[in-house]
């Protein structure tokens, strides 16, 4: 964005200073502004929220640029973004609460909550319980499933339920740090069978009212119809930004559904660092189960870039909550991404520090430096321009990878079957029907449960094909390689990543085992 019209843009601000706060003063709020603004012109964000707080105090809670590319609207402190995986903590919380009342342990097995729960194994539904569900150890590879909730599907939490023991685990559980979604869209149904209401209706009925949270949903779907003041997500395709218009996913449910805003995501950082007192002073969870949910449940090992720069000896992940060292502190936070925005909430407990940042472009470098300014400012840390070593990085590493980009070359290539032996119903166990077909001359696929997945197939080499969706911004191009029987009968097929470090790892086609129905 223009720095004049980002400037026209700069919207209304809440600056809370006490005469006796020791927060960050003036100028080092001015600072702060500054790396946003230079954030949002190099990394071409449209609209960006921050809030901050320090000693416990909110300092900061602002808007800036538009809430929707290409028009007028301005972004301000009140201003929903989807917080995407920040929600997670609010599903821990919420487990927290219930544990508080008797109605459930840590320990519990799940299936003494949801008997219907199974997974790959007899000894795996067996042995995972509520905390692992939090911890991301089940066991269960990055993403593995995510294609039940992502993008906007239609599948049910009976069906996704039902799903989960075909899907196989990578690692014994308790094992390995590996990122999971389902594991806590299932935490969120437990949320509701223990409390006998939706996960939705608790977090918006026991949590929000307690934290003062007065402008937040669970869902997308049930901002009140009269408030348009919500942010539309942008992606950066072929040079060039598009808006891409989704509902903060919707069906993450537990993991990832929330709608929120600076103002309201600033008290929930009050009570974080308040150790679980709310800014009106009530207890939302005892210091004992607040404390519970920043214990590290698995931990993993630092890359060395972070080792260095953060001077990090320490990253783990707790029940809802990333926990890491920073500069010899203590950091509690979490990353949340949805196509078109990002999200983080970190927080330094020690210092009553806390930063949220919501954004309508997915540029997570630029949103983990204007976090790194807070806490320069706030820590005293030594000066260093994080934006513009970020952004030189970022503009590194995104020019390596698009310049490689796109199916492999193949120097010589074999033909094809006729096009219409590929065509049929494919099944994956847990997903459903994938559905090729041929139309004028050209190979279509279908994957039934999913409106944005549908796209053509291009010949690769013999019995592969590039799927390329209808929906571009996905940038999920995939390869199909289909499996023959001896008749030269399309038997199954297998799906992988064109351009694996450019895909979101949530479009885990590699776990469909596809599967041809007769």
């Amino acid at each position: 964005m223009r720095k004049a019209l980002w400037r026209t843009l700069c919207c209304a601000t809440t600056l809370i200073m006490g005469s006796n706060a020791v927060a960050l003063t003036a100028p080092q709020l001015s600072e702060v502004e500054k790396s946003v603004q230079q954030a949002m012109d190099s990394f071409e964000i449209p609209g960006l929220a921050i809030g901050i707080v320090h000693d416990g105090k909110v300092v900061l809670a602002k808007g800036y640029g538009i809430r929707q590319y290409g028009k007028s609207d301005i972004v301000d402190e009140h201003t929903l973004f989807g917080i995407a995986s920040n929600s997670k903590a609010f599903t821990a919380t919420a487990l927290g609460m219930l544990v508080e009342e008797g109605k459930l342990n840590w320990d519990d097995p799940v299936t003494k909550h949801l008997p219907e729960f199974q997974l790959y194994s007899q000894a795996l539904t067996e042995q995972m319980t509520i905390r692992d569900l939090l911890s991301h150890r089940s066991g269960l590879a990055l993403g593995a499933g995510d294609l039940m909730i992502w993008p906007d599907t239609d599948k049910s939490i009976k069906e996704i339920l039902a799903g989960l023991k075909h899907i196989k685990p990578v690692a014994p559980v308790r094992t390995e740090y590996h990122y999971n979604n389902l594991m806590f869209v299932v935490a969120g149904e437990v949320v509701a069978r223990v409390s006998g209401v939706s996960w939705h209706e608790f977090i918006e009925t026991r949590i929000f009212p307690l934290v003062g949270i007065n402008n937040s949903y669970a869902s997308f779907s049930r901002i009140d119809k009269g408030n348009t003041n919500f942010a539309t997500g942008t992606i950066k395709y072929d040079e060039q930004l598009e808006e891409f218009v989704g509902d903060y996913l919707e069906d993450f449910r537990g993991a990832g559904a929330i709608s929120s805003n600076v103002t309201d995501m600033t008290k929930w950082l009050q009570t974080q660092v308040n150790k679980g007192k709310t800014p009106t002073s009530k207890q939302l969870i005892n210091p004992e189960t607040h404390q519970y949910l920043w214990h590290p449940q698995i931990m993993r090992i630092p890359n060395e870039s972070d080792r260095v720069a953060f001077k990090q000896d320490f990253k783990g992940y707790a029940l809802g909550w990333a926990v890491e060292s920073y500069f010899g502190y203590k950091r509690v936070g979490h990353m949340g991404g949805i196509l078109g925005m990002g999200s983080q909430v970190a927080m330094i407990p020690e210092k009553g520090l806390g930063v949220v940042i919501l954004s309508n472009q997915h540029a997570y470098p630029a949103i983990r430096a204007i976090t790194n300014e807070v806490f320069e400012q706030a820590l005293d840390l030594e000066p260093r321009d994080w934006v513009l070593d970020s952004y030189q990085e970022f503009k590194q590493k995104r020019a390596s990878l698009y310049a490689n980009m796109g199916p492999k070359k193949v120097a010589t290539k074999t033909a094809s079957l006729p096009l219409s032996d590929y065509t049929g119903t494919l099944r994956s166990p847990w997903y459903g029907d994938v559905i090729v077909e041929e139309i004028a001359g050209q190979l279509h696929i279908d994957f039934t449960h999913t409106k944005l997945l549908k796209g053509t197939l291009h010949h690769h080499d013999g019995n592969t094909f590039v799927v390329k969706w209808h929906e571009k911004l996905l940038e999920a191009d995939a390869y199909i390689h289909f499996k023959l029987n001896d008749k030269q009968q399309v038997q199954s097929a297998d799906m992988e990543w064109v351009n694996p470090k450019i895909t979101d790892f949530s479009f885990d086609f590699h776990n469909l085992d596809l599967r041809a129905v007769p």
